[in-house]
Order: structure tokens, then sequence, then C-alpha cells
């Protein structure tokens, strides 16, 4: 007698669901991907809070780069929305360009350098100060002019935009409120020397360093000072606001970290020279740079040092962390990727001369400006959208490929029903 050989209808679709059953967790995971590299990092420090933190998927290696040479030094540091990339660089002009090549999609030409000031990237426009005295707020899709604000001297000041409203610094040691939509200033704040740091909003607060050796307190809807704290010389660290603290660095070779709603001290940190970088803030952990060439990571509750990572020179770029790496550059021309946990080195990149700028993170992409003129961007994937066409084929596949079987085994059940013939 022989076994009838056709194939079972239910061994079949056996093999679709466990099929099917492999597959959706894998689609399900580009989908997880995909929503948590939507990260934007819309303004210097990320944030308001200046957290420094990105919740985006992130670079492992320094493959897959570009870079995009304007015709200075790219001391400003990049804002990351949306599959586009804004900087300034001190050939005076302010950058769009396409996260996937490089490619320039606008420029717009301010009077003087953008040096230091930094572009935030909210509701579609663009806010960012030059050394022309301005701060510019342009359309962030077009480059199209909206509206300046003279001040009265430079600004190196990056702005934070929150709560319809523009905060940054100036060389006039002022720093102002600004109506977001049409310039029109709402207040401004003395201080009594040039205000380089950049505004950090959070809890109704605008928190900011001065060239005077203090970080003050301001209310964000009147400017009146709540509180101000006196280090031992200018600060022009910018301030990060996490669970009821503010920490920030000081020339005087001093991490601070402050209670944020009084200004009182809760700790403080000493390094090997002064600091220019500001803190990001993660997991517990402070992490900062300083001139005396070191990356230092401190337990953000009693300031006690966790590890510290020796760079070839001054480290005056600010961290971002992300995916458990802290990113950050060095004036001996390289941009660091290190361990966050145990800051043991994951790699390095050289560029053409020092690394002042501050790395952003978001959508997968690490970006970053260099002093050889250059704008670089790394990412295994460039550009990880959610429209990404390869994940929507992948879908497309597997239900073209379910439809075959379900007819395959609709086919292979019918012939099945007839009569079965035995041969003795």
């Amino acid at each position: 007698m022989e076994k009838d050989k056709r194939i079972s209808p239910i061994l079949i679709l056996s093999i679709l669901l466990i099929s099917l059953y492999i597959a959706i967790p894998q689609v399900s995971a580009q989908l997880t991907t995909l929503s948590g590299s939507s990260d934007n990092w819309i303004m210097a420090g990320h944030d308001p809070n200046h957290s420094g933190l990105s919740i985006s998927a992130a670079p492992a290696t320094d493959q897959g780069h570009w870079s995009y040479a304007t015709e200075d030094h790219v001391t400003s540091s990049p804002a990351i929305v949306d599959g586009l990339i804004y900087v300034g660089s001190e050939d005076k002009n302010v950058y769009c360009l396409n996260a996937t090549d490089g490619t320039v999609l606008w420029s717009y030409a301010t009077g003087a350098s953008v040096a230091y000031s930094s572009p935030a990237v909210v509701n579609g426009y663009l806010y960012i100060g030059s050394e022309d005295y301005k701060v510019y707020c342009l359309d962030a899709s077009t480059g199209t002019f909206v509206w300046s604000f003279t001040m009265g001297n430079y600004t190196d000041s990056s702005p934070a935009v929150a709560n319809g409203c523009v905060y940054i610094g100036s060389g006039d040691n002022n720093v102002y409120c600004l109506n977001a939509t049409d310039g029109n200033e709402i207040w401004s704040f003395a201080t009594q020397s040039s205000v380089d740091s950049s505004p950090a909003v959070a809890n109704g607060c605008v928190y900011v360093g001065s060239d005077d050796n203090n970080v003050y307190c301001i209310n964000a809807a009147n400017g009146n000072e709540i509180w101000s704290f006196t280090t031992g010389n200018a600060v022009l660290s910018s301030p990060s606001v996490f669970d009821g603290c503010v920490c920030i660095g000081s020339v005087d070779d001093n991490v601070y970290c402050l209670n944020a709603s009084t200004g009182t001290l809760i700790w403080n940190y000493t390094t090997g020279n002064s600091i220019d970088s500001s803190p990001a803030v993660a997991n517990g952990l402070v992490c900062i740079g300083s001139i005396d060439d070191n990356v230092y990571c401190l337990n953000a509750s009693t300031g006690t040092e966790q590890w510290k990572y020796a760079t070839g020179n001054s480290v005056e770029s600010s961290p971002a962390i992300a995916s458990g790496y802290v990113y950050i550059g060095s004036d001996d021309n390289s941009i660091y990727c290190l361990n966050a946990s145990t800051g043991f080195k994951i790699w390095s990149y050289a560029t053409g001369d020092a690394v002042e700028s501050s790395p952003a993170v978001a959508n997968g992409i690490l970006c970053v400006g260099s002093d050889d003129s250059s704008l670089y961007a790394f990412g295994a994937n460039l550009v990880a959208q959610p429209n990404n066409t390869s994940f929507y084929i992948e879908i497309i596949v597997v239900v073209v490929l379910a439809i075959i079987a379900v007819a395959v085994i609709y086919f292979l059940f019918i012939h099945s029903r007839k009569p079965k013939t035995y041969h003795l």
C-alpha cells in the first residue's frame, strides 16, 4: 500500500504561521526603531532644559558619514529636525542641509560671523544669533527672512525657545526675552558683563551664566531675578536643568550643581582647568568637558567622579548622550564616541582642525562641525524616518507571500478531498 504523497494542507498552514510568527516581530521591531528614532534635536543642548540627551538610535561606528565644506569655521552646533540639518558658520551664513547626503537646500547670509550661536528650530521657524548684533528668525523650510531683533553687541549665545518666547544672551551684558512670532522685546535682564552662556528654560524660570562670574535664575514671564550664585570666574558654560537641580561649569575650573529653586550649592567638582563646555545629563550621570583636555563623568547626585577620558587637547565642545554613548569634540581635531558607563573609547574620527562645535544626535544621525570649515554627519542609515521606503516594501512582500500561501493551501485542500486510491 502506497501512502498519499501530497503535502498536507495542515503542514503548509503550520509553515505559514511559523513564518508569520518570525516575520511579525521583525516588522514590529522596525516600527519601534522608526518611532524611537524620531527624536529631533531642536536647539543647543537638545531641548529648553539643555539635557543633552537624545532617545534616538545613535551610530556605533564612524562609518557612513558625509561632510559639507563651508567657507569658514563651523563652531556653531547643529540642530536636526525632520530629516534636515541646520547650522551656522563663521562665513556669515546659516545653512539648511538634507540629512541624507549633505545637499544644501538653502542658505541665508547674515551681516557677520555666525560663530558660537546655534540654531533653534521650533514650529517651523529657525532662530539664531549673529555677531552682527542681531537675532534672526527665518522660515525653516525656505530660509526666508521673517524678522530680526538688534541688540547692543554681538551674540555667541544660543537661543532657547519655549512657550512662544525666544531667550538669548548678548555681549551687551543682557539676557533678552523676545516674542517668537514678531521679535518684539518682552523684557531684558541686565548682568554686569557679556552673556555668552545660552539660557535654559524650565518650570517658569530662565537659567543662564554671565561673564560677571554669576549664574542667574530669572522669572521667565517678567524678567525679575529670583536668585544668583557667584562662582570664582566667568561662566561661559550653559546650564542643564534636571530633577530640581541646575548643573553648569565655570572658568574657575569647577562644575557646580545648584538647587534650581534656591540657588543653594549642592556640590561642586574641580577639574584641572577652566570649563567652557556645557553638561549633558542622563541616567544619574553628568558629562562635561574641560580645558584640561579631559571629558568627565560625574554622579549627578553627589558630584563624585565616575570616570574621565583624556583627549589630546582642550575640550570646549559639549557632550551629547544617546544609546549609551557620549559624543564630544576636542581641540585635538577629533570627534569621540565614548561608552557612557565606563568612558572607554568606542571610536574617534579626525577632522582637519579643532572641534569646538557640539554634537547633535537625531534619527540615527550624529552631526557636528569643525574649525576646518566642514560639517560632518555619521550614521549607518543616514535617514531613518517614518516614511522609510524599504520598510513598506517589506510589509508588502509579507502580505503578498501570505496571500499566495493561502491560495496554495486552498488549492491543495480542494484537491485533497478527492477519493484516495489504494493499491494492494
